[in-house]
């Protein structure tokens, strides 16, 4: 087996605990201690302490009756995590490229996962000398911008609640939420009305419109936004792109398997943030209004 380099952060019993796991193949499902400690040539004392910190975390079974190890459950939720992730990806692409050349913004396709916001896709015009920061790959807190919040609002009330308490809410702009309490008043509104519009409270001077996306369970497992300066969009234009945005969501969740059973709600008609008109969106902002509850000072 090829050895990377030794450096400063090299640990050797993690390198020791992944060759064991590196030894199960499709013709060897199942390994004893003596074989495991042969294949890799280390002691069987150490094949022992090794194999037993894998089976405490699921990344290997132990069969008493046989005395075979295989590979453990563990492994198997880690690689539906990365399938899903590509599957979705590939799925999404034509929908993703199809909006950022109708509306001409930057795009993104997002996850939870770990307890975190990652992006795992970006579609953006080359020719665009605005850049956002946030990369595939990108970690954010969960509640973090139009996809943290979309994809919040859609996970049951006590798992909400662990990730607030895991992650309190921090401002990221004067119009960031801070309070626990009106923030899930929020995702109640997201929840039922299906699309979100973040003003500027990720990013001073940047909004975002965002949509859940589903697989054939019902269940929300992405979502996908488009960013774009807050000052270049009016209220009818921020009708539109909740409409296309909205749209491909929709796309995405019937290639991804969902049958949709009830009518979308007229997104013409309500404003994310609790009971405005979109059509209102841009003279309520030449008014210096909030369009939410109370922010962060």
């Amino acid at each position: 087996m090829n050895r990377p380099q030794k450096g400063a952060f090299y640990n050797r019993s993690l390198e020791r605990a992944l060759q064991i796991l590196c030894l199960f193949k499709w013709d060897q499902q199942t390994l004893t201690l003596s074989q495991l400690s042969e294949a890799s040539g280390l002691h069987k004392a150490t094949v022992l302490r090794l194999c037993s910190t894998l089976m405490k975390y699921d990344f290997l079974r132990y069969r008493q009756d046989s005395r075979h190890y295989s590979l453990g459950l563990k492994l198997f939720e880690l690689g539906s995590i990365l399938f899903s992730s590509f599957s979705l990806r590939r799925t999404a692409t034509f929908y993703l490229d199809q909006l950022q050349s109708n509306l001409g913004k930057t795009v993104f396709l997002g996850i939870l996962e770990n307890d975190e916001l990652i992006y795992i896709d970006k579609k953006e015009d080359p020719k665009n000398p605005i850049r956002f920061t946030s990369q595939i790959g990108t970690r954010r807190p969960p509640y973090f911008g139009m996809l943290g919040q979309i994809l919040m609002a859609f996970l049951p009330d006590q798992e909400v609640n662990r990730l607030l308490k895991k992650t309190p809410l921090t401002p990221f702009t004067r119009k960031s939420f801070v309070s626990e309490k009106e923030f899930k008043e929020r995702l109640l509104r997201i929840r039922k009305q299906g699309f979100f519009v973040d003003e500027e409270e990720a990013l001073d001077g940047i909004s975002g419109i965002s949509a859940p996306i589903r697989d054939y369970t019902g269940d929300v497992i992405a979502g996908v936004g488009v960013g774009f300066i807050s000052s270049s969009e009016d209220g009818k234009r921020k009708k539109i792109i909740v409409k296309e945005v909205c749209e491909a969501a929709k796309g995405i969740s019937k290639e991804m398997g969902y049958r949709e059973t009830k009518r979308l709600q007229k997104i013409s008609t309500t404003d994310p943030r609790g009971g405005a008109s979109l059509l209102h969106l841009s003279s309520r902002m030449r008014d210096g209004r909030s369009l939410g509850n109370r922010r962060a000072k």
